[in-house]
């Protein structure tokens, strides 16, 4: 029994890392973060405020736009208090509540800036593939539903991590890989057999982010071979030009997440400040 009570107590908080042998730095990097903070919530809050007060704006791809901002605004809002916490302040322990309930928002946010990407997707598919259907199929009203089921969703399956990961007792080195909660860092640390978190957490990832982003690439499948069948280069290139960003909102946000979640259950022996850099990327990255 002393030695459960002794596991409790010594579990009590996790220790958040920011990055391994540049502590002489973390001022600096704490500055830099600052700034990406400063500019990302400024510039989502911009793009909200702008769509909000043009009317012209009120059509279905500037309401998803207004989505991801919202959720690019949610993500830095959950990861900001301990990442600075840990660079600006030197403050690193954690309580288990708090970091489940950091992952669960965290997690949250990217399954659903995940699929609103993969509505984003859907919308350009509709514009470039029946543009005089496009005004009724992707009414205002069908718009905001498309948009509550998936937010729905990104909740509903990542609302069993915290209950997953609160049964544990934790008796390992209790030291986080990031300066911030996630699910596949923390059930690491657990004593106990995590198979279970195991199977549900990538099971999760694959019907969530796999799934959007094997949609998302049908859907260019199918815009490019519209796009290539129309027989004005001029009009093939001005299609085109309406995907050059989604496109490349797409490529920041699943090649970092899919490299970390990759890294984090089946890259044992990969660097450090690999699986470091590519958090920070997956989540600091696609918001700015």
């Amino acid at each position: 029994m002393s030695v459960v009570n002794d596991t409790k107590f010594i579990s009590a908080v996790f220790l958040l890392t920011g990055i391994p042998g540049q502590e002489d730095v973390h001022l600096w990097i704490s500055i830099l973060f600052c700034l990406m903070y400063v500019i990302l919530i400024v510039g989502n809050s911009v793009i909200l405020f702008i769509i909000k007060t043009d009317p012209s704006l009120h059509e279905p791809m500037y309401i998803f736009l207004s989505m991801l901002a919202v959720t690019d605004l949610g993500l830095s809002i959950s990861t900001m208090p301990t990442i600075l916490g840990v660079y600006l302040f030197k403050y690193r322990e954690i309580s288990l509540d708090a970091c489940f309930a950091q992952l669960f928002f965290i997690h949250s946010f990217q399954f659903t800036e995940s699929s609103i990407l993969l509505l984003m997707a859907f919308d350009r598919f509709v514009a470039i593939r029946d543009p005089l259907r496009y005004a009724s199929t992707l009414t205002l009203l069908r718009t905001a539903m498309m948009g509550l089921v998936f937010v729905l969703r990104g909740v509903a399956v990542v609302f069993p991590f915290p209950f997953l990961l609160k049964r544990f007792q934790y008796c390992r080195d209790n030291v986080l890989s990031h300066s911030y909660c996630l699910h596949q860092d923390v059930m690491k640390m657990a004593c106990l057999d995590i198979t279970v978190n195991n199977i549900y957490g990538l099971s999760v990832t694959l019907l969530t982010v796999g799934l959007d982003s094997l949609f998302i690439l049908l859907s260019y499948v199918m815009i490019l071979k519209t796009v290539l069948s129309i027989a004005s280069h001029t009009e093939c290139l001005r299609a085109l030009n309406t995907c050059v960003s989604h496109l490349c909102a797409v490529l920041l946000f699943y090649t970092p997440e899919i490299g970390l979640t990759v890294i984090h259950r089946f890259g044992k022996n990969s660097p450090p400040l690999l699986q470091i850099l590519l958090g920070y990327i997956s989540l600091l990255v696609p918001p700015l």
